[in-house]
């Protein structure tokens, strides 16, 4: 909601603010504040925060979901999850049905701005962030909100797509041993890209995950790793955040190499401490630059964009994580254990994102118990 603004009309005051398109120009929304400016002004304030109640009569879909988003989105949902959220409506869902009264929008109207993202440039994932989005919000119109009878989002389905039956190598961005060889030797120990690298490549981390973790939830004697936190990025601003889900949490083993490269990048640390003094960033984050200042997100996205430009091959750091699980699985390594590795919380995501590798292990399987059958037929 753009910031409002306030005049006098006869005996009372009024406040007014920008709010929804109509054929892709803004409308205005005015109310009566009170009967001084001082109420308008705070009438206004109260509306901002979601705490006044509104006539339905007047409800649109735009103040609905303004309403939605303060009061529910922002309140319960992790902040990444309220920046995409706001996205959605500011950029999807209040130029087409912004204008409309929340008591008379209808499923035709919903099917048709579906259909309509369908037919765009938009990739089916990013669709059904659209379709949540659209549903849990008119869902919760009807209950606890009661501001409409019936959810007419719960008769909308998704556009239809060609299905995919299985994630290939090349979508997953697959690192080979050569590839991931090039990568370090373009990024030198000095490089602050290069322990990020090691520990997801080693681990199968995300980026905030990595970017996020302190000594203190490290144990090199024991070679564990615990994940608890991450780290996100607002614009140049960086905050630590609880994990994507409750399966993120997790405590996972590492090797020996990484263990040793830990060691090397904490005694490096102490060193630059020194040679820096009062300039030295101190942090307990175990990704740092040569001052001390942390790894944000944004930094990796940049190396892992320039590894990408300078040898020539698909690569991003997600790319790490599915070629962590990849090299594990072809290697035989427990499916059940790549999931907690992970920290995917259905072992069926596990399973349709590596479909590549566990193909290839369900017909080594059947081979096996073809073995099995013709030595006993011997």
């Amino acid at each position: 909601m753009a910031d409002g603004s306030l005049r006098k009309r006869g005996d009372k005051w009024y406040y007014s603010f920008e709010a929804g398109h109509v054929d892709g120009k803004r409308r205005r929304i005015e109310r009566c504040g009170g009967d001084t400016k001082a109420e308008a002004a705070a009438a206004m304030r109260e509306f901002k925060n979601g705490g006044v109640k509104v006539n339905l009569n007047s409800m649109s879909v735009h103040d609905y979901f303004m309403y939605w988003y303060q009061n529910y989105v922002q309140k319960n949902l992790k902040l990444n999850t309220q920046r995409n959220y706001l996205n959605v409506i500011n950029k999807y869902i209040d130029p087409v049905l912004g204008r409309y009264l929340l008591k008379t929008i209808g499923p035709a109207a919903l099917q048709k701005m579906m259909n309509d993202l369908g037919e765009s440039e938009l990739s089916k994932h990013s669709v059904e962030i659209i379709m949540t989005v659209v549903r849990k919000g008119f869902k919760m119109a009807v209950f606890p909100y009661q501001l409409i009878k019936e959810n007419p989002a719960s008769y909308i389905e998704m556009p239809k797509y060609d299905q995919q039956v299985e994630k290939t190598r090349e979508d997953l961005k697959i690192t080979t041993m050569d590839q991931y060889q090039q990568i370090l030797d373009m990024t030198p120990f000095s490089n602050p890209f290069n322990v990020p690298l090691q520990i997801a490549f080693g681990t199968g981390m995300r980026r905030g995950e990595v970017c996020g973790l302190e000594w203190n939830a490290v144990d090199l004697e024991a070679h564990t790793i615990d994940i608890h936190q991450t780290m996100l990025q607002l614009d140049k601003k960086w905050i630590i955040s609880t994990p994507k889900t409750q399966a993120s949490y997790r405590n996972i083993l590492i090797g020996q190499s990484l263990v040793d490269l830990l060691k090397r990048k904490r005694k490096d640390q102490m060193e630059q401490k020194m040679r820096y003094g009062k300039y030295y960033y101190d942090s307990n984050f175990v990704c740092t630059k040569e001052n001390g200042q942390p790894v944000t997100p944004y930094s990796i996205k940049y190396h892992a964009d320039k590894v990408q430009k300078d040898l020539g091959f698909l690569f991003n750091f997600h790319s790490l994580r599915h070629t962590h699980a990849t090299m594990l699985l072809e290697n035989g390594a427990n499916i059940k254990e790549i999931q907690a590795r992970l920290g995917h919380s259905r072992i069926a995501t596990t399973m349709d994102t590596y479909s590549h590798v566990t193909r290839k292990m369900k017909t080594e399987t059947v081979d096996i118990f073809e073995k099995m059958m013709h030595n006993q037929n011997d």
